[in-house]
């Protein structure tokens, strides 16, 4: 295919193979056929493969959606109506889960650290022994906003030590940095398309432990469109997603779980890893300043604090643009920022050439 290659460092959709955008060129097919059915059941068995989840115990549930309707589901779905939900909040993410919580009135608590640092699990334990009627614990395993990498497993281990089912935002680490969901004493966890995987924008997916949605039957019905155990128990009925599902992404994304699995979870994370490193150095090399530790980074999102106070985040974005390189904004409100992702399929000598445009941008 002759389709012009932009380097995405966004923290996604990111940059897709051709092999992957060539995988929605398909002859049309009702979503209600058989044929499609089988399809979407084989991919949510290879998608519980990434995370080493047992199809025996758990399941994969498919929205048309971002991955914020993951969110929404699983906030909206998964809190019985006399208990609560703990939200271990350090940045924008949980902030939006906590959003969700209050917008569908779940009883929660929005336990808030600052953004430039780790949830302190003294806290979380404190609050779990302070409020035994809490049922979930939702925290965001990336802080996309920062790239802090939380403590997902200890947060899950003091979940279960409570009797809390354990609910980890992994958008925007599933499939990139390798983990095992019962490992990291995870019970749910989601993801979409056009992040780890690389796929295209508007299929997602909730990983969860059937027993979980199991017991959630009885909780309240908060959302219609995206009631997790609805959408679960009407594929399992009829092997069909309750609403039209984004045909074509489906596609692209099963070619983007095939490359996934030829690659290899370690070669990948490896790759991403020296994308990170290329960063980490084309900063260093121009004297910009990392906003968070890089011992708590998860190695996947860099946020740059500005140069200067006149730096002009838009001029220079443009610039990059131009030339087929994309950066974003940063989401700190304590300082500054921009960001630049190791996601998707680039490699190192991307970087190095987004930084030949990136030091031009600023000098120019």
């Amino acid at each position: 295919m002759n389709i012009k290659r932009n380097i995405l460092l966004n923290p996604g959709p990111a940059t897709t193979t051709d092999t992957v955008k060539a995988a929605q060129l398909v002859p049309d097919i009702c979503p209600r056929e058989r044929a499609f059915g089988d399809l979407m059941r084989q991919l949510g068995t290879d998608l519980l493969r990434v995370v080493h989840a047992d199809a025996a115990d758990w399941t994969t549930v498919l929205f048309c959606g971002s991955g914020t309707i993951c969110m929404d589901a699983c906030v909206s779905s998964l809190v019985p109506a006399d208990k609560k939900l703990l939200i271990v909040n350090n940045g924008a993410y949980s902030a939006r889960a906590a959003a969700m919580a209050r917008a569908y009135a779940v009883p929660h608590i929005d336990l808030t650290f600052p953004i430039d640092g780790l949830p302190d699990l003294v806290a979380v334990e404190r609050t779990l022994n302070e409020h035994p009627d809490i049922a979930a614990v939702y925290t965001t395993h990336q802080e996309t906003g920062t790239g802090i990498l939380n403590p997902v497993r200890e947060i899950g281990a003091l979940a279960h030590a409570h009797g809390a089912v354990m609910i980890a935002d992994t958008i925007s680490t599933y499939a990139m940095i390798p983990f095992s969901a019962d490992e990291m004493n995870i019970d749910v966890c989601m993801s979409s398309a056009q992040k780890g995987i690389q796929g295209m924008t508007g299929l997602s997916f909730v990983l969860a432990k059937k027993a979980v949605l199991t017991a959630a039957k009885a909780y309240p019905v908060r959302s219609y469109y995206t009631n997790l155990i609805m959408q679960y128990e009407g594929f399992e009925e009829t092997g069909e997603m309750r609403f039209t599902p984004p045909v074509q992404t489906v596609y692209a994304a099963k070619r983007a779980l095939m490359e996934y699995f030829v690659e290899g979870e370690e070669k990948k994370w490896a790759r991403h890893t020296r994308v990170a490193n290329a960063i980490h150095e084309g900063l260093a090399q121009l004297g910009l300043s990392e906003a968070i530790p890089r011992e708590i980074q998860s190695g996947l999102v860099v946020a740059v604090k500005y140069p200067s106070a006149d730096f002009d985040f838009l001029r220079v974005h443009d610039y990059c643009y131009e030339r087929g390189y994309t950066i974003y904004p940063g989401k700190m409100q304590t300082a500054s920022t921009f960001r630049l992702c190791a996601l998707g399929a680039i490699d190192a000598a991307d970087i190095h050439g987004f930084f030949r445009v990136f030091e031009e941008a600023l000098k120019a």
